[in-house]
C-alpha cells in the first residue's frame, strides 16, 4: 500500500503523527519530522512483513483513536489537530 491516512497532533513541544491503517506512529519537534520518522517506521514495518507473512498489521480501532486524541487528560485536547493523505 503507498496510501496512509495520517492524524497529527501535538502533544507539548513535540508533534505525533498516527497511521490510521497500522496505528504506527512517528514522533518530531515539526510536523515534517513527526512524519518523516512515521514513514520510516511504515518503510520497515512493510520490509519485515515481505521477510515474514505472519507478521500482523490491522487498522487502529476506533477506542485506540479516541485514545490518542484524549491522552493528555480526560477530555478533548486542545492542541492543533491534522489529517493528511501520507504517500510511504
Amino acid at each position: 500500500m503507498d496510501f496512509y491516512t495520517t492524524v497529527l497532533r501535538q502533544s507539548g513541544p513535540y508533534w505525533v503523527a498516527l497511521c490510521l491503517e497500522n496505528g504506527l506512529v512517528g514522533q518530531g519537534q515539526t510536523k515534517e519530522m513527526a512524519v518523516a520518522k512515521l514513514k520510516e517506521a511504515i518503510a520497515s514495518i512493510e520490509e519485515v512483513q515481505k521477510m515474514d507473512s505472519d507478521i500482523h498489521s490491522a487498522p487502529l480501532l476506533i477506542k485506540e483513536l479516541h485514545e490518542f486524541l484524549t491522552v493528555e487528560g480526560l477530555g478533548p485536547i486542545s492542541e492543533p489537530l491534522e489529517m493528511r493523505a501520507l504517500y510511504a
